[in-house]
């Protein structure tokens, strides 16, 4: 196992810090029958702001168990989680809640889209989770859809925008809360090559403007445009390389 706590982060420079993590889930029937899976296995990890880290594994390896404690969806068995310098490994679901609207934007292989409704209205959602009034809920909206290109169709729904579009408006949501990070599972894994990039491209440019960006993916082609490449296997890390990541066609 590779403890990526011991990266050569400076501790003020770091966003995520996670210690020992240990995931165990029961499965089956009553206590005598159930049987333990174990998805993480004291994992570590330190990631700084304005990184760009690929995690990559089969299935089943414990990438996307991590990325949801990392993204307060769920918490370890045991072990330590600080983000942005606030310990969150046993903090209550409203508490976690308001962490991931503050600090946190997610992206999803499938855009989930509303689909009776505008563009614009499905980047405000997070905001009005927030509290914010409609106009300023609109005006964010549509700033944020200009980050991603997508101003011209603030008022289309999903069934009027392709693939790519889509997945920039589930971007531009997870943007307008200002979060952070964004947490990005599979963002291209609906899509097609041409479009891949294009989406890569437009994340590695929010990364550029100091966004902390942290990608789940199987694939290598994918991976090759993060700053760093974290491995699992079995519930644990087996490499943890930074790498000169590329600005290029897919493969």
């Amino acid at each position: 196992m590779v403890d990526i706590a011991m990266q050569p982060n400076a501790p003020g420079d770091r966003l995520i810090e996670a210690r020992d993590l240990v995931k165990t889930y029961r499965m089956g029937g009553g206590t005598d029958e159930a049987t333990e899976v174990h998805a993480l296995q004291g994992v570590s990890v330190a990631i700084g702001r304005g990184e760009f880290v690929a995690i990559m594994g089969a299935s089943g390896s414990g990438k996307s168990t991590l990325m949801n404690i990392l993204g307060c969806l769920d918490q370890p068995t045991s072990g330590s989680y600080t983000l942005a310098g606030e310990g969150v490994e046993r903090l209550g679901a409203d508490a976690l809640a308001s962490i991931r609207n503050r600090r946190i934007g997610f992206v999803f292989q499938q855009f989930n889209l509303l689909p009776r409704t505008s563009a614009v209205e499905n980047v405000a959602l997070p905001l009005v989770y927030a509290g914010v009034g409609p106009k300023e809920r609109e005006l964010r909206a549509l700033a944020s859809l200009a980050k991603v290109g997508l101003a011209e169709r603030a008022q289309h729904t999903p069934a009027e925008l392709s693939g790519g579009q889509q997945q920039r408006v589930a971007i531009a949501r997870a943007l307008v809360n200002d979060p952070q990070m964004i947490l990005a599972d599979e963002p291209t894994g609906a899509l097609d090559t041409h479009t891949s990039e294009e989406v890569m491209r437009l994340l590695t440019a929010l990364n550029d403007d100091g966004i902390t960006v942290i990608l789940v993916t199987h694939e290598h082609d994918v991976a090759a445009w993060a700053r760093r490449r974290i491995v699992f296997r079995d519930g644990r890390i087996v490499e943890d390389v930074r790498q000169e990541p590329v600005r290029g066609e897919l493969a």
